[in-house]
């Protein structure tokens, strides 16, 4: 990244939901002199003021005018428009109206969103090859995705601020509705450049990678249930996942290990072995990667409100 990038640590309001949704409203309007240089140097590789974070961001804006950019695009948005940055994707905006700007920000991680019954649906929001932000067409030309997307985005923000019993179901639906919009009217095929008969082709080993993460998972044995070379293996594992094999079983031995940690009472080195870590201090270094927090910290926050009702 550009050294004058800056990187945006994003806390969750809700760390099972690993996402953050607030929003802005602002009076004040950059200077004719900010505005005109960046507006002129956006694609020039001068990234001063510009930001980029982990999770993937939609704007909603709500009143007023605002231009965003990234590397690729300027986007003029009004109210009722939709933008979205991709993981990781720099990116800045602009106010552009004398009036008051209010609009929502959104910021995902969507490994979250990654499990089994969803791995082939997921593979295609990855990123290997295009960001996200390719998507913005959609909410340009087709006006009923963006309004769609929009109360959905509404919807987040009113289930979050309520946080009324069974707010997370509500919010995790309503993601997976954002995400179905954008998959199912993805009329460039932005997002569907993976091809479904690799992941067919490897869900042997995807099953037993699921079945064995307490054990040691050696690439040369997992490679040899489908029949591909080590080379071949890897390579195909991340045209199709989106994700290296390494990093899949990571991500699946954490996702294991929060289970685990909600539903019993194993101690955190119990529940590191068993989804195997045998090295504590990795355990703690890959779950914060994920929670940005400790596996302590984890159990605690589901336990807090619990014991708060009871009080």
């Amino acid at each position: 990244m550009h050294p004058e990038m800056r990187y945006e640590h994003v806390v969750y309001q809700n760390p099972f939901l690993a996402m953050r949704i607030w929003q802005i409203d602002s009076e004040n309007r950059a200077s004719e002199e900010t505005r005109r240089k960046l507006e002129l140097d956006w694609q020039q590789s001068r990234y001063s003021g510009w930001h980029y974070h982990e999770e993937v961001e939609f704007l909603l804006i709500l009143k007023g005018e605002l231009t965003a950019f990234c590397k690729e695009q300027r986007l003029q948005l009004r109210k009722g428009d939709v933008a979205l940055f991709g993981s990781s994707e720099p990116h800045t905006t602009l106010q552009t109206n004398d009036g008051s700007l209010s609009y929502i920000v959104l910021q995902i991680d969507l490994r979250k969103y990654w499990d089994a019954s969803t791995l082939s649906s997921m593979q295609h929001f990855s990123e290997v090859i295009r960001p996200l932000s390719s998507l913005n067409y959609i909410y340009k030309n087709n006006k009923e995705v963006r309004a769609q997307t929009a109360a959905l985005i509404r919807e987040i923000y009113r289930e979050m601020n309520d946080a009324q019993i069974g707010y997370e179901l509500a919010v995790s639906s309503s993601i997976k509705s954002v995400l179905l919009l954008l998959l199912r009217h993805d009329t460039r095929a932005q997002l569907h450049y993976n091809n479904n008969r690799l992941v067919e082709r490897l869900q042997p080993a995807i099953d037993y990678v699921e079945a064995n993460l307490g054990e040691k998972l050696s690439v040369a044995d997992v490679s040899g249930l489908v029949n591909l070379s080590y080379t071949h293996f890897i390579k195909t594992f991340k045209k199709a996942i989106g994700m290296s094999f390494t990093d899949f079983v990571v991500y699946r031995r954490i996702k294991k290990a929060e289970q685990q940690l909600l539903t019993n009472e194993a101690s955190i080195a119990e529940v590191a072995e068993s989804v195997g870590f045998s090295n504590l201090g990795h355990f703690y270094d890959m779950f914060r990667r994920y929670n940005d927090c400790s596996p302590k910290q984890f159990r605690d926050r589901l336990r807090k409100p619990e014991s708060e009702s009871e009080s």
